[in-house]
């Protein structure tokens, strides 16, 4: 998880169009700073083979995040 985040909660509840688009909530994108053209990556779950869950992450915070991660790893690694 994301350092300071906290999980799970229910901000709203939203349907697919016909043509398979969702809307997010004006207050859910005030909220998350969400504007038009930002990225964000779909992650999926599963469990017992099924897909149960689905996340959009922000594609900048998740750079960030594997930055984060991945820079200590690669500094040891090339030491």
């Amino acid at each position: 998880m994301l350092k300071g985040t906290k999980c799970c909660q229910v901000d709203a509840i939203v349907s697919i169009d016909a043509r398979g688009q969702i809307v997010l909530p004006k207050d859910v994108r005030d909220k998350a700073e969400i504007k038009a053209g930002d990225k964000f990556l779909l992650i999926r779950s599963e469990s017992e083979g099924k897909l149960c869950c689905l996340f959009l992450v922000k594609a900048a915070e998740f750079a960030g995040t594997v930055r984060e991660m991945l820079g200590p790893l690669a500094k040891e690694i090339l030491s």
